[in-house]
């Protein structure tokens, strides 16, 4: 019996890419599309969770779709990467058991679950030739930049996404020394990111799938 061909397989990736991302798609839209009258865009996609699944959307249907190739690519991939394991390991560790607005399991399961997986597997499994040795680091730049932003809007609007980057109820010293834990937390991950994409690149490393 004939195995799979090499053209079978670039197949079964790009349509499982693609299921990932209509999935993660529909977890997205479904909080908005189902609430009342009045709900609130700006806080949702203030939403780290929201903005990474946004960020892995386009990886998978870049993948899925066209055959992206280049440096800047697997930069990308590599940032997304990180980001949505910091979405899935933060929400395991700090989230899980408080109401973060997504309406039904379904969606948390999804977004804080699934989809990290789904990355992390396509990162591992796919992995670059080559990443300039410092990527990780840049890969901080927009759990950075988020916490920038939360916390200037956040004193703004009187909302903050999360618990533990809200300091009205903690003081901003108690809030400071948690997110410094966090944050060194990430750079962990996503120096484990930049490991797991360029281990035995010099070897065989596996591809991006291309166009049969």
């Amino acid at each position: 019996m004939r195995g799979v061909s090499r053209g079978d397989r670039q197949l079964w990736v790009r349509v499982l890419r693609f299921v990932a991302a209509v999935v993660g798609i529909a977890a997205i839209a479904y909080v908005p599309v189902t609430a009342s009258d009045g709900f609130g865009f700006a806080n949702y996609f203030s939403y780290f969770t929201i903005l990474s699944n946004v960020g892995a959307a386009i990886v998978l249907l870049g993948g899925a779709l066209l055959t992206p190739i280049g440096l800047w690519w697997q930069w990308f991939r590599g940032a997304v990467t990180t980001a949505m394991l910091i979405t899935a390991i933060v929400y395991a560790l700090l989230l899980s058991h408080i109401d973060v607005n997504l309406s039904g399991e379904w969606t948390n399961t999804v977004l804080h679950r699934l989809i990290p997986l789904v990355l992390l597997i396509d990162w591992a499994v796919f992995r670059p030739r080559v990443l300039p040795a410092l990527s990780w680091l840049t890969w901080l730049a927009f759990p950075l930049v988020y916490g920038v932003y939360t916390l200037t809007r956040g004193p703004i609007v009187d909302w903050y996404p999360y618990p533990f980057i809200d300091p009205r109820s903690q003081g901003y010293l108690s809030m400071t020394l948690g997110v410094v834990v966090v944050f060194i937390g990430m750079t962990a991950l996503s120096a484990g990111v930049y490991w797991l994409g360029t281990r035995g690149a010099r070897s065989r490393p596996h591809a991006e799938p291309t166009a049969s």
